[in-house]
């Protein structure tokens, strides 16, 4: 278990962590997401001892980071993939890692077949690709067996099949009662893998709560009704309590109504209907709505036409 406790950082006048409190539970994965600058890594480096707190504390399994006489076999974490020598072979650099804690050329082995990192084991880190350097961090997490697990953007530079298998292996250790906290700015991704989710905003807790809970508070439902008679749906639905959007001539997005109240009052109307979809909001979705506020470095809108615009005024002058 993580216990985080009116965790603050501050550089300077600069308040990165802003009294941040937590509780990472056991048998979980738990999601740790913000915009860039939302003091996410501030917050993991202060974990497991990397920055020291301004105020507050944070534990793990009852104790700080610091106290434990044997870290990898408590806490495996994954916060810079790139944090290796190059000169070094996957091998070697796991080799001298256990070897820190006693840890053989067994475990090496069993880490390095479990992310598949067999046939490059003997290479140069240097050469990796920014996939297979993930692979040897979650091998380096994992040499220790510990029980809590901290992994800051494990899929980064992941294929497709690398990405499903961090997602089964974060699950399947969870299952097995250990404590997961993953960091991730893949919300497709992190549905899928998440059972909470905890979000930072400007250093402070924006939310903690159950993916589902969290995308229910945070979301409006609706309803995807397409009719060669869409009007006449509009129309019969009017009510203070509805909302009704026309996406294209037979297409409308209702909200505060559910798809079983428009199938019946179409049907009663004799109104024909192609589609009724009932539309749930995501967890992008909720996540988008939590942090609009929070976001440091926002970028415009694109327009191809500014840009064409902006292209034929250079070609103008170049000339």
């Amino acid at each position: 278990m993580i216990e985080a406790h009116s965790l603050t950082k501050k550089f300077g006048a600069k308040t990165a962590v802003d009294q941040v409190s937590f509780t990472v539970r056991p048998g979980l994965v738990t999601g740790f997401l913000g915009p860039n600058g939302a003091g996410k890594s501030t917050t993991m480096r202060m974990i497991v001892g990397l920055d020291r707190p301004t105020s507050g504390s944070v534990k793990i399994n009852g104790k700080a980071y610091r106290e434990s006489h044997a870290p990898l076999h408590e806490v495996g974490v994954l916060l810079d993939a790139k944090a290796v020598h190059s000169g070094r072979s996957a091998y070697s650099h796991l080799l001298a890692l256990g070897a820190t804690h006693g840890i053989g050329a067994s475990r090496v082995k069993e880490v390095i077949e479990m992310t598949g990192l067999d046939s490059v084991a003997k290479k140069r880190v240097g050469g990796f690709s920014l996939g297979m350097g993930q692979r040897l961090g979650i091998a380096a997490a994992m040499i220790g067996d510990p029980g809590t697990l901290i992994l800051d953007e494990p899929v980064n530079g992941l294929d497709p099949e690398g990405v499903v298998w961090v997602r089964e292996l974060v699950r399947y250790l969870a299952s097995e009662g250990r404590t997961v906290l993953l960091s991730s700015h893949l919300m497709s991704e992190m549905a899928l893998t998440a059972d909470h989710i905890i979000v930072l905003g400007k250093g402070r807790v924006l939310a903690d709560a159950p993916v589902a809970e969290m995308v229910a508070a945070s979301t409006v439902s609706s309803v995807r009704a397409v009719s060669p008679q869409a009007g006449e749906i509009a129309r019969l639905l009017v009510s203070p309590d509805v909302s009704i959007t026309s996406v294209d001539a037979q297409t409308l997005e209702i909200t505060g109504i559910t798809a079983a109240a428009v199938g019946e009052a179409a049907a009663a109307a004799g109104i024909v209907l192609h589609e009724l979809t009932p539309l749930k909001g995501s967890l992008e979705d909720a996540y988008m709505n939590l942090t609009a506020d929070s976001v440091e470095y926002r970028t415009g809108a694109y327009d191809p036409s500014q840009t064409a615009t902006q292209t034929a005024t250079n070609s103008e002058v170049s000339r």
